[in-house]
């Protein structure tokens, strides 16, 4: 295996599916069974789930809610879709744990990051819900700090898209992909890979973003497995 250890980022977006809203629980289980097969090949997987399909607090902000409010209701948004997704993975046999930055008894336990580690090297998928637990933090960012924090080989960033590319390929059909690219690069070029806060935790660690088409199926196995998919960002 190339990886030991991956954190895989998956937005809320994503699990819509077709669906205009909400949850596609054909897509989750997708999901689950990928997850399922990458998990056989003997990686360590942690998972940090957006949740842009149920609540944004950016989108709050603008229509006049107060943005502290609003980031505390995005983070409980990603914990429905933590649950919905350790629910999945848990119907087809996978041991998870979820963790939340905002304590929540009931549900799920506290990010403890010893605690974490020790479930990864049991062979359990922990999914880290609420982003950091702080407003103004997206969870691209807690997705960074997670995957430093557990010491990951990598983030494996799924998306809609196959990779980067110069412009929006969804609305530049001229877009090129790039199959390789430096920090330095997207810095230069302004190329959205993600917040530049979580951009800028990577850069400084010294941990490689893969961004790839989550939704094409044997994908997250062909990563795992050392294959080209996607866009690499290195230093």
């Amino acid at each position: 295996m190339k990886y030991n250890r991956i954190l895989l980022k998956l937005s809320g977006e994503s699990l819509m599916g077709d669906k205009q809203f909400g949850i596609d629980n054909n897509r989750l289980m997708q999901y689950a069974q990928q997850i399922q097969e990458a998990l056989a090949s003997g990686v360590q997987i942690a998972i940090v789930v957006g949740g842009g399909n149920i609540f944004r607090g950016v989108q709050a902000e603008q229509g006049g809610m107060e943005r502290t409010q609003g980031d505390y209701m995005g983070m409980l948004a990603t914990m429905i879709n933590s649950m919905a997704l350790q629910s999945a993975l848990e119907s087809i046999g996978i041991q998870t744990r979820l963790q939340s930055a905002i304590e929540m008894k009931s549900i799920a336990e506290p990010f403890i990051k010893r605690r974490a580690v020790r479930h990864l090297e049991k062979g359990r998928v922990v999914i880290f819900g609420a982003g950091t637990g702080n407003p103004f933090f997206t969870t691209d960012t807690a997705a960074s700090l997670r995957a430093i924090e557990i010491d990951a080989d990598v983030i494996l960033k799924g998306t809609r898209v196959d990779g980067i590319y110069t412009a929006d390929p969804e609305k530049d059909p001229t877009a090129t992909k790039y199959d390789k690219v430096t920090f330095n690069e997207v810095y230069e070029k302004g190329l959205n890979v993600m917040d530049m806060t979580a951009f800028t935790l990577c850069n400084e660690n010294k941990l490689p973003i893969i961004v790839f088409d989550m939704n094409k199926e044997g994908n997250l196995m062909k990563l795992v497995k050392g294959e080209e998919v996607g866009t690499l960002v290195t230093f």
